[in-house]
């Protein structure tokens, strides 16, 4: 129970609650911690809902009204939240717990924890760009108390999170591992990915101080089975880079190696299923259309950025991104040899587009390849369209598209048909009896045996 509290400087006996006297150690452990997501996107909204599952009242903040009000009312619009799913938190049943969206981040001063998942993309000269994270900062600013946990999820350079939210502290007059709790924990989300979700992958954790490590690891322990503690909030933010930089240039490099086995005439995917066979000493990586989504093309420009600035030239990665973003070009030259053995030019042609998400059976079409070679061929005169069963509409450079009915007379009227996307809906088959000529970047056509295809 919690004692009375009399205010004895007004003779009063105002009583204090126990939220109000007890430790954010224990109100994490009691799930009477208010715990904050900014940033409503494919990393925050899951984190958000899982908080909210376990029992926390979760707020999400994010500067788009129109998420904020589609959550509110229980309107999904991520892949891997189903609507009934939020809103089995958003209108709880019983009453531990919940979730509510706001624009207003006013609110963020009545919150004891905060997990910030805001974009972090290229600028046009590929730098980091850190300005929605310093947009946080300044929002915490006006927020800032004691007895509060910062996370920064968002994929950034080693010693961001040190560099931003470090001087924040000092300026509040706080102390970091005493009354103010500071840490970097990358997000893993792998949208679409029904075998590892949010729950059983693990979670990597590097707080300023022992302290600031072992109160992140008492929130997320919640809601994550295994938690993978690291010695400082930069060698958690290098893990991250690691991660996505060892795909990168794995993927450069088979990338480069379809390349190769076209000139010598050699079929990839045999040799890539050939070479998987060995049970030790072998990772097998397929090649694309070139890279897409919200890390890979993303994430290693971070770490070479940041050892520009400690005159270090990332060569790997540099090399690696030199190949990955060649591949749309690549792409487009073997369309225009398909249309070439047809006899006819690129310029004038109607192409299909299969797929405009950057991964099958996802939405998301951010750095998707796709839209390169959609702009490559355009540029080069043909009649481009696109066909996209969970991206129905987009924006490309200001103009919106819309996908097209994918029936087998609009298929046949094609004169080269790009399968960029492998989504699970399509029937590749019928794709390739009723096509011209189909050009697959994804191995989507394996086992059809047609001369109409030509494989990447």
């Amino acid at each position: 129970m919690c004692p009375l509290i009399l205010n004895l400087q007004t003779g009063g006996g105002r009583g204090t609650n126990c939220n109000e006297m007890a430790s954010l150690r224990q109100k994490i452990d009691s799930f009477d911690a208010r715990v904050a997501v900014i940033g409503l996107g494919y990393v925050g909204l899951p984190l958000a809902v899982d908080l909210a599952k376990a029992g926390f009242s979760v707020t999400g903040f994010d500067v788009s009204e129109d998420r904020v009000a589609r959550i509110n009312r229980g309107d999904s619009y991520i892949e891997d939240i189903p609507g009934p799913e939020l809103t089995a938190v958003v209108k709880p049943k019983s009453g531990k717990g919940g979730f509510r969206a706001t624009t207003d981040f006013a609110l963020l001063r009545e919150m004891d924890t905060v997990s910030i998942c805001v974009p972090t993309p290229l600028g046009k000269t590929r730098d980091p760009d850190v300005s929605f994270i310093l947009a946080v900062r300044d929002r915490l600013r006006e927020s800032i108390h004691a007895d509060m946990l910062v996370i920064l999820e968002s994929t950034t350079y080693p010693g961001t999170t040190e560099e931003i939210f470090e001087p924040l502290v000092k300026e509040a007059g706080l102390t970091l591992g005493k009354d103010f709790f500071l840490a970097f924990s990358p997000e893993r989300i792998d949208p679409g990915n029904k075998r590892f979700q949010l729950r059983n992958t693990p979670k990597v954790i590097g707080g300023m101080t022992p302290a600031c490590t072992e109160t992140t690891k008492a929130l997320y322990a919640k809601i994550i089975e295994r938690l993978v503690p690291v010695a400082s909030t930069r060698a958690a933010e290098m893990v991250k880079i690691l991660e996505n930089t060892f795909r990168a240039v794995n993927i450069g490099l088979v990338n480069e190696v379809a390349i190769m086995c076209r000139l010598l005439g050699i079929d990839t995917w045999e040799v890539i299923e050939a070479a998987a066979t060995k049970p030790f000493g072998f990772t097998p990586f397929y090649p694309g259309p070139g890279l897409g989504g919200h890390c890979i093309p993303v994430d290693p420009h971070y770490l070479s950025w940041k050892l520009k600035t400690l005159n270090y030239t990332a060569r790997f990665i540099d090399l690696a991104a030199e190949v990955n973003t060649g591949m749309p070009r690549h792409v487009v030259e073997l369309v225009a040899g398909a249309l070439n053995d047809a006899q006819k030019s690129v310029k004038g042609s109607r192409i299909l587009l299969l797929g405009i998400a950057y991964k099958p059976d996802v939405s998301d079409v951010r750095e998707s390849p796709a839209l390169d070679i959609f702009r490559l061929l355009q540029e080069k005169g043909a009649n481009v369209s696109y066909h996209d069963p969970l991206a129905p509409d987009i924006r490309l450079d200001g103009l919106r598209l819309q996908s097209i009915e994918l029936s087998d007379k609009i298929i046949a009227a094609q004169d080269v048909v790009v399968i960029t996307t492998h989504h699970s809906q399509y029937d590749f088959r019928r794709i390739v009896e009723h096509a011209l000529a189909v050009v697959d970047t994804r191995n989507a056509t394996k086992g059809i045996q047609s001369p109409k295809v030509v494989r990447l």
